[in-house]
């Protein structure tokens, strides 16, 4: 699995000068007086190579000057060239790794506030349908309930919202509309005021502050307009972990109640469980959601309590960058259920169906095994095949998008090559005399491509255009021990003479390479470290 460090986003200064993320100043000074005896200008005597000389060693000055500057290697080091060309002038006070990242922080949060649409829509409908009654003739809906919200940032510390929902079930109906009003007073704390009108009207505020950097506390207060009852809620909520965190609440009024919660989120996988006792009832419940890849998922949920009872089964798919799909099969003292739901961007639209009010283990089997069943069938032979198609058109459609760039990209990488290969084949043949590390044949490229073990002696056209030969450049950075080491985290593309053939894809470098007159051959993914010669890599 590729490597990639994604705290520190852009490392392609330290692969130009091809040293570590952790080199210190005197290895940037020794890398760049190496780099620059290869590209200064005035090596040069013809126009053509002088011209690309210059291009490169422009290139090596700056890469020198932002990190051999404490500040400047910091600011690049947390947001890449995109905080160097921010605007941002370091005052005398931001001497420290950590002022400067806070300073870099209230930037970047000002530069996102500035994008944040004035206006965020968010819903959700849920559409209750019954088979039982349609059955009985006494029509399919059973019931349905919608809610809308709209957000607006009115300023930076001011936000409000808008939102209401109504609810429909057989003959009788409800509704409320809730208007919010949040003040952001500071980093650490905010404070919310709420009224709604409608079947329970109310008024109430709340505050949220940052006890520490891993405690949060919430505080409220509501009055209900309809017979004047006062509730009270408390919040605390702690970070356990980097991943997980847990949560105590406490209501006081006419529904008083406590619960305790935790949560787990990782990046294939979710938990989370709940406790919850009233002055009438008590419940648990929990789900385990697990991130089978970037597009599916399965879900496991339950409910059990003084008057829950119920179990949960399904997975989703995502089918675009906005919009998720899922199916669940719920079984439980309610009855049998059938869950469709879409998810896109804010909007969710859930469509519960109640199969049988009665659980009967026959049926109750058919109803998980043949929408499962269905499931498989569709997927294997309609949208797998569909997805194929589109993923293809869409490889296609960036391919072509990007050819400028990539074309633009390689004829760089083959000037900068024109400049190494003097010294580079003067190395080669030094190493070929003490029967040293030369490197035979080297590739950097698309990651699918390169897996196959045979890619070095495919010649094909297609293989070219998703590879460059970097045999050059390789045999360039092997030092005078007769070893050649790349840097963990460094993406390659951003080595000397290397480019990106092709952009939003995995890349691999696969090498290959003699020593002592034996062969070896290695592939590596793009962020991992390659030091050669080692015993593994023989063939």
């Amino acid at each position: 699995m590729e490597k990639k460090d994604d705290n520190n986003p852009n490392r392609e200064l330290y692969a130009l000068l091809n040293i570590s993320p952790d080199a210190s100043t005197e290895e940037i000074r020794k890398a760049y007086r190496q780099w620059a005896q290869v590209y200064h200008p005035d090596k040069y005597q013809s126009s053509h190579m002088k011209e690309i000389a210059t291009e490169n060693f422009q290139r090596i000055c700056e890469a020198y000057e932002i990190l051999s500057d404490e500040n400047k290697r910091q600011i690049y080091d947390i947001y890449g060239m995109e905080g160097l060309n921010s605007g941002l002038e370091l005052g005398v006070k931001l001497n420290k790794a950590e002022e400067i990242k806070e300073e870099l922080e209230r930037l970047r949060r000002r530069k996102e506030e500035e994008k944040i649409a004035h206006i965020r829509p968010t819903g959700s409908i849920v559409a209750n349908i019954s088979l039982p009654h349609f059955l009985d003739g006494d029509g399919i809906m059973k019931g349905m309930a919608m809610t809308s919200e709209v957000q607006s940032q009115m300023s930076q510390r001011i936000a409000v919202a808008i939102g209401g929902n109504l609810a429909v079930s057989g003959n009788s109906g409800s509704g409320v509309a809730t208007a919010v009003v949040k003040h952001q007073m500071s980093p650490e704390a905010s404070i919310e005021c709420m009224a709604s009108a409608g079947l329970r009207s109310l008024i109430g505020v709340q505050t949220t502050r940052h006890l520490s950097p891993h405690s949060t506390a919430t505080a409220g207060l509501a009055i209900s307009l309809n017979d004047g009852s006062i509730n009270l809620s408390n919040i605390w909520t702690r970070q356990l972990s980097e991943t997980s965190n847990g949560n105590i609440q406490l209501l006081l009024g006419t529904e008083s109640s406590i619960a305790v919660g935790w949560q787990k989120k990782e990046e294939t996988m979710s938990v989370a469980g709940e406790i919850k006792v009233d002055t009438s009832s008590f419940g648990a419940s929990a789900h385990y959601t697990h991130r089978f890849s970037s597009k599916s998922h399965g879900r496991i949920a339950g409910k059990i309590g003084s008057n829950a009872l119920e179990f949960e089964i399904g997975g989703g798919r995502k089918i675009s960058n906005f919009s998720t799909v899922r199916m669940l099969y719920s079984i439980g003292i309610q009855g049998i259920f059938w869950k469709f739901e879409l998810h896109r961007g804010g909007q969710k639209l859930i469509v519960p169906v109640l199969l049988s009010s009665f659980i009967n283990p026959g049926f109750a089997a058919g109803a998980i095994a043949i929408p499962a069943s269905l499931y498989f069938v569709l997927k294997k032979f309609v949208a797998k095949p569909y997805y194929h198609r589109r993923e293809k058109q869409k490889a296609l459609e960036s391919m072509e998008k990007t050819s400028g760039q990539v074309r633009e990209a390689r004829a760089a990488a083959a000037k900068a090559q024109q400049l190494l290969e003097n010294v580079a084949n003067r190395k080669m043949n030094k190493q070929i005399e003490v029967g040293g590390l030369i490197i035979t044949k080297a590739v950097y490229g698309s990651a699918k491509a390169l897996k196959k073990q045979d890619a070095l002696e495919v010649s094909s056209d297609e293989l070219a255009s998703q590879v460059i030969d970097v045999t050059i450049p390789l045999n360039f950075l092997v030092n005078d021990l007769g070893q050649l080491k790349l840097h963990e985290g460094v993406k390659k593309s951003g080595i000397m003479g290397f480019c990106d053939t092709c952009p939003g894809e995995p890349k691999k470098l696969l090498v290959r390479y003699t020593y002592n007159n034996q062969n070896y051959q290695v592939l590596v993914d793009d962020y991992e470290e390659l030091q050669i010669p080692q015993e593994v890599h023989k063939l």
